[in-house]
């Protein structure tokens, strides 16, 4: 059921490259990650407010800093770089990244399942990246790269804190202080090419709010209130292989608003993709069906 759970978020994660690009094209990544993460933070912060014990504001920094405020830049580099389904696609690779990482440096074994899925993501998202089959902007790739690399160890950073702080405590506090770096970062920018803040200012329209509605509410909201309460109960790589809700978001929002399209074999990769990404929460699944069974 949790895995189910850790669907949604994933889902609403996954509306965010394609809602970018068709509400808010050419704004500066620094901007669009400020108002994602500070308004939602404050809108946490009132619906139940909290304080954190001086002692944690140190580790909160740095989740702030990693988990939000560079996080959230990367995705919009991403959005404004990478077509809506490639880069829902090159996220389910994070159970990989996940499982290795865990394997550094907890010296824990991804299970045969998990290593098997994990390799075949590596070898049809290989198939799928392939320059001479698709061009893509590297700088949306580097981006997506380092926006892995944030997920596994924020997440981390994340669960370890669930045993000492509140779950809603870090939810709120870490997009606050995230989104105040960001704030103070965009500011610095605005200040020396002020002309892409001007453009926003003067061109701001109905889409430009709806969309940014979309992103604060359902995207940050709900998205990260449920990402951290599921981290919780679940483990983080657990949690990562219910996000083939994010790739299957991606691609039908980039087919339904950005009008992509890609060939059959394109899709059969990514459609490999998502059912390598969710085969080990199936056979668990499936597993614990035969066990309850058996004892029954």
């Amino acid at each position: 059921m949790n895995v189910l759970l850790a669907m949604i978020p994933a889902f609403f994660w996954g509306t965010t490259y394609a809602m970018t690009q068709f509400t808010l094209p050419d704004w500066p990544p620094l901007l669009l990650g400020t108002l994602r993460a500070l308004p939602a933070g404050l809108i946490l912060l009132a619906i139940k407010p909290s304080l954190p014990n001086k002692t944690d504001w140190p580790i909160l920094v740095k989740l702030g800093t990693i988990n939000i405020a560079v996080f959230f830049s990367l995705i919009f580099v991403m959005a404004l770089t990478l077509p809506s389904a490639i880069s829902g696609i090159g996220m389910i690779s994070v159970p990989v990244f996940a499982m290795l990482f865990h394997w550094a440096v907890s010296k824990k074994r991804p299970n045969p399942v998990q290593a098997i899925s994990g390799m075949g993501l590596i070898l049809l998202a290989w198939m799928l990246f392939d320059p001479s089959s698709i061009s893509l902007n590297p700088l949306g790739l580097v981006a997506m790269l380092a926006a892995i690399s944030c997920i596994i160890i924020g997440s981390t950073m994340t669960k370890a804190l669930g045993t000492r702080i509140h779950w809603w405590t870090i939810l709120t506090w870490q997009l606050i202080i995230g989104g105040i770096i960001l704030l103070l970062i965009a500011g610095i920018q605005a200040l020396i090419s002020p002309q892409q803040y001007l453009n926003v200012i003067n061109q701001f329209s109905l889409i430009n709010a709806a969309g940014i509605s979309w992103i604060v509410l359902l995207n940050t909201v709900l998205g990260y209130g449920m990402y951290v309460w599921l981290l919780q109960r679940m483990s983080v790589v657990d949690f990562t292989f219910g996000g083939i809700a994010n790739p299957v978001a991606g691609i039908v929002c980039g087919l339904v608003l950005m009008g992509e399209s890609y060939s059959h074999h394109q899709y059969l990769l990514m459609g490999g993709m998502i059912l390598a990404s969710i085969a080990p929460a199936l056979i668990q699944l499936l597993r614990q069906k035969l066990c309850n069974t058996a004892s029954n």
